[in-house]
């Protein structure tokens, strides 16, 4: 164990954020690498001294772009044609969720754990077309019941795409992906299914193109550590034959001599829009290295693992602290509440831990606190986090 401590330290010299703190936020935000850093830096100064907008430079461009396709293809278990590059996984989202033939009595549904930004692309789809939105119940189902039993239970007739997370963002819960897909895509009437995976890429090992998925939108400055700014959503090769562009430009489209557009472009691109903070690409390359530095996805996920749940056995075993999630958690995100908490209770813990170089967040509803545990945690860190709780209750 002392072996492994020392060299997961040493890796740990790489990230800036990890030297005077001790980060919990891998949910919310990444911490960045020296290399991707530098490689933000390297990209600027070559665009500047060569012409930001010349042919040598737009030739890197597009060499960036493809090389960040592929990586992220093979990263989620996709061949390259079928990855766009994004922003975020909101991008990624409102992509997979505005391209659709929407009609009037078309039916969407949703899971009661999605991000606040999604239900409201889900309203606003309503609104406009006519759609009929509905939730179907997996907040409940984190320690007991199937979360496949009630998504069956509220598909309807007209159900044309069902929207959920991969891994919860709030309760931690990481849904069995492939037999929900394999439900949704039995039906008389095949239904889409679109992930929202922004707590699992950079956490868990993937293979989308094995589990049949249709969309899986994700960002690169969560989990995977990269600069904010860019991601991915992966379109199935069948979803993309029906999956309309919604926000259009010159990376969409194919063009004749006279660069007029002449159609959409045959890969994932077709979805991409213009120009980007393209600085963004090499950097998130460069994370992906750093990682890969340390060992395989498997690897990584199965040291994630076992440390989230040492986490979520030392809340345990504090007495006044419930995690939400009563078996030891499958990923890195721990949600825990104070028992009997009142007021800003858990607001004024997590401000508590701040001021100690402790850094986590409040979740509203449900109402608790999450930890996020990285491979880059250690247990050091734990036992100061834990250490630190104590010293709250302690004071009152």
């Amino acid at each position: 164990m002392t072996s492994s401590l020392s060299a997961i330290e040493q890796h740990r010299q790489q990230f800036p954020a990890l030297t005077h703190q001790s980060y919990f936020n891998y949910g919310g935000q990444g911490t960045m690498p020296i290399g991707a850093l530098e490689a933000i830096q390297h990209a600027n100064l070559f665009m500047q001294q060569t012409g930001p907008f010349s042919t040598t430079v737009n030739q890197w461009i597009t060499r960036q772009a493809d090389e960040l396709r592929s990586t992220l293809a093979a990263a989620v278990g996709v061949p390259t044609e079928t990855m766009t590059l994004t922003e975020d996984v909101s991008v990624g989202c409102n992509i997979a969720m505005w391209g659709h033939d929407w009609q009037a009595g078309d039916h969407l549904l949703l899971s009661d754990c999605e991000h606040p930004g999604i239900v409201a692309a889900a309203y606003e789809i309503g609104r406009r077309f006519g759609v009929e939105i509905s939730f179907c119940g997996l907040m409940d189902t984190l320690n007991q019941g199937d979360p496949v039993a009630n998504i069956e239970a509220a598909l309807r007739p007209n159900t044309r795409l069902v929207v959920l997370s991969h891994v919860l963002w709030n309760t931690g819960q990481v849904l069995p992906l492939a037999e929900i897909i394999r439900l949704c895509h039995s039906r008389s009437q095949p239904v889409r299914v679109m992930v929202d995976a922004a707590q699992t890429v950079g956490m868990l090992p993937l293979d989308l193109d094995a589990w049949e998925v249709d969309f899986y939108a994700f960002t690169g400055h969560k989990w995977m550590c990269g600069p904010a700014g860019v991601g991915g959503l992966y379109v199935s090769a069948e979803a993309r034959s029906s999956l309309h562009p919604t926000f259009i430009g010159w990376r969409s489209v194919t063009k004749n001599a006279a660069g007029h557009p002449t159609g959409w472009q045959p890969d994932g691109s077709r979805y991409e829009i213009a120009t980007s903070a393209f600085v963004l690409y090499p950097a998130l390359q460069a994370t992906i290295a750093t990682h890969q530095q340390w060992g395989t996805p498997e690897a990584r996920y199965q040291r994630l693992r076992q440390l989230s749940q040492v986490l979520w056995q030392r809340l345990n075993e504090l007495g006044w602290i419930t995690c939400l999630k009563t078996t030891p958690p499958e990923a890195g995100l721990v949600s825990f509440q104070i028992n009997g908490c009142t007021g800003n209770q858990h607001d004024r813990l997590v401000r508590f831990l701040e001021q100690r170089g402790l850094l986590l967040r409040t979740i509203l509803d449900p109402d608790c606190v999450r930890a996020c545990v990285h491979y880059l945690t250690t247990e050091a860190e734990i036992d100061r986090l834990i250490e630190a709780i104590g010293q709250f209750q302690s004071q009152g």
